[in-house]
């Protein structure tokens, strides 16, 4: 049965970022990192929210707030649903499709950050794994015992 970690994602250098950078920094780094969600950690590390490009879209620029002086604090969607690295991506795409999520963060026992899970992640996975049934089930179809009758 595959699992988030390793078979999704690797353990990743997340960088938890606090509760008092701003916006604007944090869209920087999403944009430096190429990502489109950030995890707000607590000092030590533990999980304390999510800021994701629809967070900035909504909470700040539609509504008019100054990116340069809000802070993710207080956009951030505080205790974020999260994976275990032992989930399965049935379960973390359940999850994201009930709750209309792009981004997990994947959590330790410890609520320590270990990593972030996209949809995009996901849908690599599995079509990786249809791709992979797709050879399986062609080779077995015009394999050297096709149509050889066990004895």
């Amino acid at each position: 049965m595959p699992k988030i970690v390793p078979d999704i994602i690797n353990p990743q250098g997340i960088a938890c970022v606090m509760q008092s950078m701003t916006i604007r920094e944090a869209a920087i780094l999403m944009d430096e990192r190429g990502i489109a969600a950030v995890v707000i950690c607590h000092p030590g590390g533990r999980l304390a929210g999510i800021v994701t490009e629809r967070d900035v879209t909504a909470r700040v620029v539609a509504i008019g707030r100054d990116p340069v002086t809000t802070t993710v604090g207080e956009v951030m969607t505080p205790d974020p649903d999260t994976l275990l690295a032992d989930d399965s991506p049935q379960q973390a795409l359940r999850m994201m499709r009930k709750r209309n999520y792009r981004h997990l963060p994947v959590v330790d026992e410890n609520h320590h950050v270990i990593g972030m899970v996209s949809v995009r992640d996901l849908y690599a996975f599995v079509l990786e794994e249809m791709s992979e049934d797709l050879r399986a089930q062609t080779d077995y179809i015009h394999g050297e015992s096709y149509g050889v009758a066990a004895h």
